[in-house]
């Protein structure tokens, strides 16, 4: 057979194959592509060191080290959670205290949303209330970050795929404790105001509602889950075991979420905050901190362990800025910081099986020894105190003092930060805490400036279109109304609906009222 007759007889066969195939056969569909998106609020570098001596062995987060994130808001060289989650999830810095909002006010559409608008599966996990200033910044909008029952309603209406964390005191108009829960919350804070029941609108949304690890462990790895664990935030990770044995691991979340999350036919975007480092730190708690990182480092563990086999997931991991100034050795070393071994920094610190907040749980009906121990510590070491908060601050200062540690703030720091990731696309480098989402869109395939302008004026667009426009303020439920001849539209605070006469129209992001103004997407209409 000569060269002609032969590749003829090759290329016939693809040719008949090109004209009988259907179009899915020719056309291999696009990897899924996920992001998984970790933060470990308030974390300094020495936190990190000592949490590894601590361990004994290398963190899954010193594999992945690729670079520094600079943390200063618009405002201050110092930021705070909400205006560094902000930078985080829009990729615009604001001021303090503001939740997905500009400078100005004006709600920014973050890179969870832009994901979900983009065919995405989208999910939250915290170790405080999910309503928080981090979690929040990625998927609500207001303009302080104390507005949790806002906050919270914004994320029941979100449609978010996953939410795992504590914060079930802002989901019902009265919220009971759960039975194993013994902190007790003022009225004030577990009573909405707009007397709705979030719980109800979660299961009429055809969530799958678990407030128990044991729960989440059995829970089908299908369909739309939330999880509320607590009325507030979880337990410290070493806290647990003894005081809150009903509450999942940050890494057993994180595995769920996942599990759930990656069924999803075109990939996901998870954003997991290993949120009480911080809350460890604001105290000048070494334990507690080391608690929390430890507990942060296994759940990168878990999302590492996903990626790695999946093959097209970028993990990025990386505190929202410093706290508390802690440093491995103080004042009293100035001489001798040369000869200390690291077990002089470490053991004072094993010594304690809680936390200081742990610890102090115990007084209840007892004497401070008993909480003393709990921390490590011997009667002698603290002077007596009525003040839980007295006794709680004199424990962290004499164990501290044990173990040859600093502190230099119990407020946040301003430095640059570890910048961790992991998988195709991953960022690299000295950035700005704004690269990070712009990165993260563009690995996903779409890009956060073409959203700039979706969120609009809702009374001047609707004014446009010759609509009689009145706001309903002052209330627990505001609402923008417009009227044009018979027809009437009502758009509620924080929901991703309006309705038209009697028709309820979903929208395709949640309504912004921002005090002044309500702002809805710029397709609403």
């Amino acid at each position: 057979m000569n060269g002609l007759k032969k590749t003829a007889c090759i290329l016939l066969p693809l040719i008949l194959l090109a004209f009988t195939a259907p179009d899915e056969c020719l056309h291999a569909a696009a990897p899924k592509k996920n992001v998984i998106f970790m933060i470990m609020d308030g974390t300094n570098s020495d936190a990190v060191t000592l949490s590894r001596w601590y361990k004994g062995s290398p963190l899954h987060l010193d594999g992945i080290l690729t670079g520094g994130v600079r943390t200063y808001s618009a405002e201050s060289a110092i930021t705070d959670s909400a205006a560094a989650g902000t930078a985080m999830a829009t990729g615009v810095k604001t001021k303090a205290d503001y939740i997905g909002m500009d400078p100005e006010g004006r709600p920014l559409i973050t890179v969870l949303e832009a994901a979900k608008l983009n065919g995405y599966a989208t999910g939250i996990i915290s170790t405080s209330p999910v309503q928080h200033a981090t979690p929040a910044a990625f998927t609500s909008h207001a303009i302080t970050r104390e507005e949790f029952s806002s906050i919270g309603e914004q994320q029941v209406y979100q449609d978010l795929d996953v939410v795992l964390g504590g914060g079930a005191a802002w989901l019902a108009p009265k919220q009971k404790n759960h039975p194993q829960d013994d902190a007790m919350l003022k009225t004030d804070e577990v009573t909405r105001k707009d007397g709705e029941d979030l719980k109800k609108s979660l299961r009429d949304a055809g969530y799958a509602y678990v407030d128990t690890r044991k729960e989440l462990l059995l829970e089908p790895s299908a369909g739309k889950l939330w999880g509320a664990f607590a009325s507030e935030d979880l337990s410290y990770d070493l806290d647990r075991r003894e005081l809150k044995p009903h509450e999942p691991t940050l890494s057993e979340m994180t595995r769920s979420a996942i599990s759930h999350l990656s069924r999803e036919k075109k990939g996901f975007f998870l954003m997991v905050e290993g949120s009480k480092v911080d809350w460890a730190a604001h105290q000048n708690d070494p334990v507690g901190m080391i608690s929390e990182i430890l507990s942060f480092d296994r759940a990168v563990g878990e999302a590492l362990a996903f990626a790695k086999k999946d093959g097209n997931t970028m993990v990025v991991a990386v505190t929202d800025h410093g706290n508390s100034g802690l440093t491995i050795g103080n004042a009293d070393l100035d001489g001798s910081y040369k000869h200390q071994s690291v077990k002089h920094f470490i053991d004072p610190l094993k010594k304690a099986r809680l936390t200081v907040d742990g610890a102090a749980s115990l007084l209840e009906g007892k004497d401070a020894g008993h909480a003393l121990a709990a921390y490590g510590l011997d009667s002698q070491s603290c002077r007596w105190s009525p003040s839980k908060k007295e006794l709680k601050a004199q424990m962290t200062s004499s164990l501290s003092q044990k173990a040859g540690l600093g502190f230099t703030t119990h407020g946040h720091t301003g430095e640059d930060v570890f910048l961790y990731a992991f998988g195709p696309g991953k960022p690299s480098g000295l950035l700005e805490n704004t690269d990070l989402p712009v990165k993260m869109a563009d690995f996903l395939g779409f890009s956060l400036d073409s959203y700039r302008s979706w969120y609009v004026d809702g009374k001047t667009l609707l004014e446009k279109q010759g609509y009689d426009v009145t706001l309903k303020t002052g209330t627990a439920n505001p609402e923008m109304m417009a009227k044009k001849g018979k027809t009437v539209l009502r758009f509620p605070e924080n929901k991703n609906f309006y309705m038209s006469n009697d028709d309820k129209i979903p929208l395709k992001s949640v309504t912004v009222f921002n005090g002044k103004t309500f702002y809805i997407h710029m397709d609403s209409m």
